[in-house]
């Protein structure tokens, strides 16, 4: 699959918080996520994992969001724009909830490697009540189903842009299906 997708919008906040700005381009750094964000780092930056184990490594340097996503939330009735859910990248065009664990999505000279779902938490309903609900269901087996987008690194450093194309390079052999990361 050479599926190619675009980024609609790019975003980064050097504090934490929920939402990130948008910004016309972005830093990646190998091995460490958005030049100027708070998640940037070898080592894990969320603060609930940091509390946990600070030496665990960062594989949710990139948060990615599909714009498809904000497409049906606003047919839902809410009112939800890219950077609004704390994510970097905002793709169109590619379902990176079907990815498999290790594709490669290649940006120009910088390729981000997805590791796993993002866990949508508690913090979505504080941004808009009831939302939390529209990306976190379950399936009829009970089973979580995360839609809040892919969470990756960034195995090449470069510049990327609001506009520009990206491929998808899937792994080699057996493909596992993404789980929270």
């Amino acid at each position: 699959m050479n599926a190619v997708g675009y980024l609609e919008a790019l975003h980064r906040s050097p504090v934490h918080g929920f939402s990130k700005e948008t910004v016309e381009s972005l830093r990646l750094l190998e091995g460490q996520g958005v030049e100027g964000d708070a998640h940037c780092g070898v080592t894990v930056q969320h603060r609930s994992r940091v509390a946990a184990d600070p030496s665990q490594p960062n594989l949710r340097q990139v948060h990615l969001i599909h714009a498809e996503l904000f497409d049906e939330l606003r047919a839902a009735g809410f009112a939800v724009k890219p950077g609004d859910l704390g994510e970097n990248l905002t793709t169109r065009g590619v379902d990176l909830l079907s990815l498999p664990v290790g594709t490669r999505l290649v940006m120009g000279a910088a390729v981000v490697t997805v590791t796993g779902l993002r866990n949508p938490c508690q913090q979505i309903n504080g941004f808009q009540t009831g939302l939390l609900k529209q990306v976190l269901k379950v399936d009829r087996e009970g089973r979580p189903v995360r839609l809040a987008g892919v969470m990756g690194i960034v195995s090449r450093g470069g510049e990327v842009s609001s506009g520009d194309a990206f491929e998808v390079r899937l792994p080699a052999g057996e493909h596992f299906p993404l789980t929270r990361v």
